[in-house]
């Protein structure tokens, strides 16, 4: 412990290595949570209507082991290896030749570089776990909105929960800015959601975006909430101009905003501070 309090270097580096593990393992909850809640709302359907829930093999996050989505054939360790068993397979299943998706490496390398960030941000301490854990969290909820469009409760109210209690010592924002920054997160988006569907009669967002901006204020304070809302809104809009114009997307298809809200929060983690004393010197 003295050793990695005593040498920044070290301490990143073995972040950054636990870092991909951690990747690894989102990337099983990416693909895998949406599909463990589907299945459970259909048990619940079946409930209701008063039916037998059909009988499921275990599906968890742990079970069934790691396998090839086109072959069905387990995947070594070996090629289980964060980023590297990737490379080493040069990007197809060993087995089938299917080729396998470069988001994984993505999500893996993703998530080293911003906890070794958060590591030389904080030091060597609670105040970086605790920030991995955030980012691992976001990191999460973003690819899994971008694939589903949700942000499952599952994830955004513990998310929220332990953002108070994180904050009960100030350890990113006094209690007091955590608990209003919960709920001014939460108004905010619910009050944009419903101005602009009674302007359109449309809806403009979920819920979900509500409780993670509610989840980010119980992390940061409300003093970072306009960051993560205007990062947030000028990078959703400048993408989705993007893909209106040089992809030919349907602007009536709706573009999840939970990734920008996660990348919001993790710039006001890592520099809002900073950035808000910029703001403030240059006013």
């Amino acid at each position: 412990m003295t050793l990695l309090a005593s040498n920044p270097g070290l301490w990143v580096g073995m972040v950054f290595v636990f870092a991909l593990m951690l990747g690894s393992f989102l990337n099983v909850v990416i693909h895998r949570l949406p599909k463990m809640l589907e299945a459970q709302w259909h048990e619940q359907c079946a409930e209701l209507k008063g039916e037998v829930p059909p009988s499921r093999p275990a599906y968890n996050l742990l079970v069934p082991a790691s396998a090839c989505p086109a072959c069905g054939h387990a995947i070594a360790p070996r090629h289980n290896l964060p980023v590297i068993g990737w490379l080493w397979l040069r990007g197809r299943c060993h087995h089938c030749s299917a080729k396998i998706s470069g988001r994984y490496p993505l999500v893996e390398l993703l998530t080293a570089v911003l906890a070794a960030a958060a590591a030389w941000r904080f030091g060597f301490g609670w105040s970086a776990l605790a920030a991995i854990t955030l980012i691992c969290a976001l990191v999460a909820l973003a690819f899994i909105d971008l694939d589903t469009s949700l942000l499952p409760d599952s994830v955004t109210q513990p998310l929220l929960w332990l953002g108070l209690l994180v904050n009960l010592d100030g350890l990113f924002a006094p209690l007091p800015d955590a608990l209003i920054g919960a709920v001014a997160g939460y108004l905010l988006l619910w009050a944009v959601y419903w101005a602009f569907k009674l302007a359109t009669g449309k809806e403009g967002m979920g819920y979900g975006d509500f409780k993670l901006l509610a989840a980010l204020g119980a992390w940061l304070g409300w003093q970072q909430l306009p960051l993560v809302i205007l990062a947030s809104s000028l990078v959703g809009a400048l993408t989705g101009i993007g893909l209106i114009v040089f992809a030919r997307h349907d602007r009536r298809v709706p573009i999840p905003f939970g990734p920008y809200l996660a990348g919001g929060g993790v710039l006001a983690l890592l520099a809002g501070p900073a950035l808000l004393g910029l703001w403030l010197h240059a006013a």
